[in-house]
């Protein structure tokens, strides 16, 4: 799975995994973070989802970072917002109030760059990409942000070999693997959430949760 899978899939309109509203469990979870407005928030694999309002609405700077450009168009566009664009070594920057949004790729980012991340949200990153991406995710992208950096975590749980992924099953047991020290990991919620895709469960998926995660780099 490459750059050309996610690129096709947008050009494509195979977006199933864009929500035409903002999160639940983001609205709900995301005050436990307490960080304060003003607060830095990295989306990373953010395609151009509704959350990154959002969170701006509560006082965020957000930074997004996306491989696809019709994603990043499009998140502008149907916002009625015009960027302001730059570029640099990450990639193309798209800024329009407090949102900012990089066209590049999520594992050239770096701590100079992450410095000032007070929280990452990842709801549609993590179980996007098979196992040994999901490691190199972690090493590169999380391996960045600074202690005390805290996260939102929302992860997808089925039987794997019932369905092959994009989304994948990334349950507890490799969330906690993932997120050893320095990271600390809370579950703040499963919820079993099979009734609510019956196109799923009609292709044959016999269980299907979500799951939340408190994420915390180091000791606040």
């Amino acid at each position: 799975m490459d750059a050309d899978f996610w690129l096709q899939r947008w050009q494509e309109g195979q977006i199933g995994f864009h929500r035409s509203d903002v999160m639940p469990l983001l609205e709900k979870h995301w005050p436990s973070l307490q960080l304060p407005a003003g607060s830095r928030v990295l989306v990373p694999l953010c395609g151009k989802s509704l959350d990154m309002h959002w969170l701006a609405a509560q006082g965020h700077r957000v930074l997004g970072v996306e491989l696809s450009p019709l994603a990043v168009t499009q998140f502008f566009e149907e916002a009625g917002l015009t960027p302001v664009r730059t570029t640099s070594p990450y990639g193309e920057h798209f800024r329009a109030g407090p949102v900012e949004i990089i066209l590049g790729d999520a594992f050239g980012l770096d701590p100079a760059l992450l410095a000032e991340v007070a929280g990452v949200y990842d709801r549609a990153a993590l179980i996007a990409l098979p196992p040994d991406l999901r490691l190199r995710y972690r090493d590169t992208v999380y391996a960045s942000l600074p202690t005390g950096c805290q996260g939102l975590l929302i992860t997808l749980e089925y039987p794997q070999a019932e369905k092959a992924g994009p989304p994948f099953s990334v349950e507890q047991p490799e969330v906690e693997a993932l997120f050893a020290a320095p990271w600390r990991q809370t579950l703040l919620e499963r919820r079993d959430i099979l009734d609510q895709e019956p196109r799923l469960r009609e292709e044959g998926l016999s269980a299907l949760a979500t799951a939340v995660y408190h994420l915390t780099n180091g000791h606040l």
